[in-house]
């Protein structure tokens, strides 16, 4: 996971965090004060519940992570719950922090196989005995967003691929493919594509001899185009003529140096070359997939700087 990423899911737990703490601690604290009558417990998690309209589920545990109350839905309780174990819980298996509250990590649950939190605050009596816990559980869909929408990072970043394919890429050589033996008529029509008609993402898949793009006139629906359509300059009248976007981070120019990089890569060398490249004008991102399987994800102003000579000396290899 990359630094920033983690740090945006961070500072969405510690939102959550603080909108959730002081309303469990109040409920732990009524808890405690009819902790050994089920039927009270059950009524003062209801009511808490009622209040909490992100929360799915509420229950209260022992020291031995066994419910002592029923657990509190929407619909009511969960009556075959009383009694249950929950000490094989992810969150059970957490290091409840000294001041008695724990936001867990996500976990997968067990009725519903969703991505879900809980948050865990301990009930003591009034001699500060832990009684044991309350919890709260909720589905990831109902909780709110309180950060903006993670970016995604443009620097450089490499990630391995099948070890299988890594150990024999020495008994491999590239084969001359479709798009290989018509490679400037398809570089020519994808440039056109991408200036002139709309055309934001590409991914040429150079080995298979064939391109999936999506248009900004159509962002949730991709486009596959096989090789009579990637040498037939007249596939640019099925899509309409678009200005070039001007939030575009690659230049509207540099489109062609991008293509003819990604082309010179396909023939660095007869053991170790380019699979499947990706431009994106949008995040300025071009993906490369070699022949061993690695792949790179870069700015597309870095990838041109880098030149043929750099990636030839075996950096793919990482």
């Amino acid at each position: 996971m990359s630094a920033t990423l983690a740090e945006s899911i961070a500072q969405q737990r510690d939102a959550l965090k603080t909108l959730l703490r002081e309303p469990l601690a109040q409920t732990a604290l009524a808890c405690s004060e009819t902790w050994h009558d089920r039927e009270a417990l059950n009524a003062l998690l209801s009511a808490a519940l009622a209040q909490q309209s992100i929360c799915k589920y509420m229950y209260a545990l022992d020291t031995q992570a066994i419910q002592v109350s029923d657990t509190l839905g929407r619909d009511g309780a969960v009556v075959p719950d009383f009694g249950r174990n929950r000490a094989d819980r992810p969150y059970m298996n957490e290091r409840v922090p000294s001041e008695g509250f724990l936001l867990s990590q996500a976990y997968i649950s067990l009725r519903a196989r969703r991505p879900s939190l809980t948050a865990i605050q301990i009930v003591r009596d009034a001699n500060g005995r832990v009684l044991g816990f309350v919890g709260a559980d909720f589905d990831l869909r109902n909780l709110p967003l309180t950060s903006k929408l993670y970016d995604e990072p443009t620097h450089w970043r490499q990630l391995r691929g099948d070890p299988a394919i890594r150990g024999s890429v020495f008994q491999q050589t590239r084969s001359e493919s479709q798009v290989d033996s018509n490679i400037d008529t398809v570089m020519s029509v994808l440039e056109e594509l991408m200036t002139s008609h709309g055309v934001y993402h590409v991914m040429l898949h150079f080995s298979s001899s064939r391109a999936v793009i999506w248009l900004f006139d159509d962002p949730y629906r991709y486009r596959l185009l096989d090789i009579a359509a990637l040498t037939d300059p007249s596939i640019c009248l099925a899509y309409p003529e678009r200005a070039y976007p001007a939030d575009a981070l690659v230049p509207r120019e540099k489109i062609r140096a991008v293509l003819d990089s990604l082309r010179d890569l396909r023939y660095m060398d007869e053991m170790f070359y380019l699979r499947t490249g990706t431009l994106n004008v949008f995040n300025g991102v071009v993906g490369l997939t070699f022949s061993c399987d690695g792949s790179h994800y870069l700015p597309w102003d870095e990838f041109i700087s880098k030149g043929y000579d750099f990636w030839a000396s075996g950096k793919l290899m990482g």
